[in-house]
């Protein structure tokens, strides 16, 4: 009789006792299966145990090297972040009435403010040109007679011309005599009118008074459109005929503030006069020396102030240098236009230096113009420009 000899297996989950099997009668556990898992758990605990590759000679300091930059890096990383984390506020709850599901960006903190790029200032000798300089240095300047320009000539005085300030004799002669003829005329026309209409009256109907009624509408419309003239004429040949105060000349500089004049002295035999103000914007013209004379074709430019129009710059060539048949002086003749209101003006050159006063055209031409030379103004009124 034979024995057979079976071989109990304890369950390592539930601790059931049976016969070898593959599987537990109690839980169904898998020992295959549980044994497989069990020895891939061991393999990493084998490899952590197997000793490690030395490692000798300049292998060895070269990873001792890379471990400490290593170690470096990490420690300042974590301080930078550290002393980020420790100045930045912590972000702000998101407006009422958000959106659920959206996310709402946290405004900057207040005291992170956006910084402009800071513009470096280039001083004014490098920005303005020679013309803008000159355009700057040029005044307009009014008066119950009539409008001119000016410039400085030093921190205080301002050149210009004497029939700007104080109308020439002559001319208001002239003037006058315009005014009043025009005046005349005027009236002798009103009067032919009254006298036409007076024979209208007595006229029958028929082509001739319809014709004659034509005629005395068209010159009533004629005779309307001149008096307004008229009377502005009439209106300032009475300012003209006053006479000037030094309040009554106004100086605009070229940022458009005005002054008053505070003095002005007068040239007895030249188209010249010299003004006073007290401003800290003056802007001030070099005069050019004795020796610095100017060729025909030099360019030069007028600045003024033409019928209104302010700072306004024209150019032109220099054609020669001309005696006044009566006052035997020398004048400076330039085909640059010069207007009426260039009249005090300075005429400068491309190094923005000034050569001459703006003082008069010739009547029925064009590209002739002259002016007063400035060594002639320093020696009028004795000026010692810087």
């Amino acid at each position: 009789m034979t024995e057979n000899h079976q071989t109990m297996i304890r369950c390592p989950k539930c601790a059931h006792q049976q016969t070898g099997q593959e599987e537990c009668e109690a839980c169904g556990l898998l020992f295959r299966k549980f044994e497989r898992i069990q020895d891939r758990k061991q393999e990493p605990l084998v490899q952590q145990n197997d000793p490690a590759p030395q490692v000798t000679g300049w292998g060895s300091r070269l990873i001792s090297a890379l471990v400490l930059v290593g170690l470096t890096a990490s420690l300042t990383y974590y301080f930078i972040r550290g002393e980020q984390r420790n100045n930045v506020p912590s972000p702000a709850p998101p407006a009422t009435g958000a959106v659920a599901g959206k996310v709402v960006p946290a405004p900057l903190p207040q005291t992170v403010k956006p910084v402009q790029p800071t513009a470096v200032p280039v001083p004014a000798a490098i920005t303005a040109s020679p013309i803008e300089h000159a355009k700057n240095a040029t005044v307009a300047i009014e008066t119950p007679s009539g409008k001119g320009s000016g410039f400085f000539i030093s921190e205080t005085a301002i050149v210009t011309n004497k029939h700007v300030v104080a109308p020439d004799q002559t001319h208001l002669d002239e003037f006058r005599h315009q005014v009043e003829t025009r005046r005349k005329l005027i009236n002798l026309e009103q009067e032919k009118i009254d006298d036409l209409r007076r024979r209208l009256k007595q006229m029958e109907d028929g082509p001739s008074r319809r014709q004659l009624i034509i005629f005395i509408q068209e010159s009533e419309k004629q005779l309307a459109k001149i008096l307004p003239e008229q009377r502005e004429e009439e209106a300032r040949l009475k300012e003209m005929e006053r006479p000037i105060a030094i309040s009554d000349i106004k100086i605009f500089l070229a940022d458009g503030t005005e002054h008053t004049a505070q003095s002005s002295r007068i040239s007895p035999e030249r188209d010249l006069a010299l003004l006073s103000i007290f401003s800290a914007k003056a802007t001030i013209l070099r005069p050019a020396p004795k020796s610095s004379v100017l060729n025909q074709g030099d360019k030069v430019y007028t600045v003024g102030n033409p019928v209104g129009l302010r700072n306004t710059v024209t150019s032109g060539v220099f054609s020669g240098y001309r005696q006044n048949k009566e006052t035997k002086e020398v004048l400076l003749q330039t085909d640059a236009p010069i207007n009426p209101g260039n009249s005090g003006g300075p005429l400068i050159d491309e190094r923005g230096l000034v050569h001459g006063v703006n003082t008069m055209i010739l009547r029925d031409t064009q590209g002739i113009g002259f002016a007063i030379p400035i060594q002639t103004v320093i020696e009028e009124f004795s000026l010692n420009p810087n």
